[in-house]
C-alpha cells in the first residue's frame, strides 16, 4: 500500500508543476510583453508619413507601452500569487 501511496504523491506533484507551468497568466503576460516590445520598437522608428496619418499621435508607441505594462502586470501578479495545489485528502 505504501508503494501505491508514493506513486500517487509523485503524480500529484507532477500535476501541480504542470498547473504552474501552464498558468494562463504566464501565457497572457508573456505574449503581451513580446508584442509590446515589437509595437514599441515600431513606435520608436515611426516615419513622418505615419505620424501624419495618425494626426500627430504616435499610436504605436503608446499602444506598445500599454501592452508592456499589461504584460508586466500579469507576470508580477503570477509572481505574487502563485498557483497553490489543492490540499490532499488525509488518510
Amino acid at each position: 500500500m505504501s508503494e501505491l501511496h508514493k506513486e500517487v504523491s509523485e503524480l500529484e506533484a507532477k500535476s501541480a508543476t504542470a498547473a504552474r507551468l501552464f498558468d494562463i497568466r504566464r501565457i497572457i503576460g508573456g505574449l503581451f510583453v513580446v508584442y509590446g516590445v515589437i509595437v514599441t520598437i515600431a513606435g520608436i522608428t515611426v516615419s513622418d508619413a505615419d505620424m501624419k496619418k495618425a494626426q500627430g499621435v504616435n499610436i504605436n508607441l503608446w499602444t506598445g507601452l500599454a501592452m508592456l505594462a499589461l504584460g508586466l502586470f500579469f507576470l508580477v501578479w503570477l509572481k505574487l500569487r502563485p498557483v497553490v495545489a489543492p490540499p490532499t485528502p488525509s488518510e
